[in-house]
């Protein structure tokens, strides 16, 4: 099959990385929540490898996602398993947790029930890092949020920038404190929290 491929992915590996390196460095098992094509799934499990690194995603995005780390072949990398937030967590000891791009795709309840998994199935998980565009207080951040928002909320009233603020409240909700906020490329962020 035909690799699935995101451009944003390539642009933004590399910041991600930087973070990821310090951010996990005490980690062993990584939980990658919402894996779409694979790209950083790969990518970071032969940058990072100290970590076991867990690709997940719901089951329309598991073939390809398989596809890409059957080809990439990294040493010890796990076959991606199924993971939709509004069912089960996958079973494991992960001690930390990474999603890029996720929180403004699902809907409202879809981060409520992440982030309830934290408190439950995945209470293991200690070290948390969630990248994507976050608005501040309610206000975007820039001008290209917005009219990213726009478009979001045209294709899926359910979908939408989501405020930091209210990802620090759930997060805190499950004992973890928002440790960094890192400014990332394109007008994103990685907010990295830790229990």
């Amino acid at each position: 099959m035909e690799l699935p491929f995101s451009q944003a992915c390539e642009n933004n590996k590399d910041p991600i990385l930087e973070v990821l390196e310090v951010a996990f460095a005490n980690a062993s098992q990584v939980l990658e929540v919402g894996s779409g094509t694979g790209q950083h799934a790969v990518y970071f499990a032969r940058k990072l490898s100290h970590l076991e690194w867990q690709a997940s995603d719901q089951p329309a995005y598991l073939p390809g996602v398989k596809a890409r780390i059957e080809k990439k072949r990294i040493p010890g990398q796990l076959l991606p398993v199924k993971f939709d937030v509004f069912q089960s967590a996958p079973d494991g000891q992960f001690d930390a947790l990474f999603t890029a791009n996720t929180c403004h795709i699902m809907p409202k309840e879809g981060v409520e029930a992440l982030f309830n998994h934290l408190g439950e199935k995945l209470k293991s998980v200690k070290f948390l890092c969630i990248y994507g565009p976050f608005n501040d207080n309610g206000h975007f951040t820039s001008d290209s949020n917005r009219a990213f928002d726009q478009s979001l909320r045209t294709r899926d009233n359910q979908m939408g920038i989501r405020d930091k603020q209210w990802i620090a409240q759930l997060a805190g909700q499950q004992g973890f404190r928002l440790k960094n906020t890192h400014t990332m490329p394109a007008n994103n962020q990685i907010l990295e929290f830790q229990r």
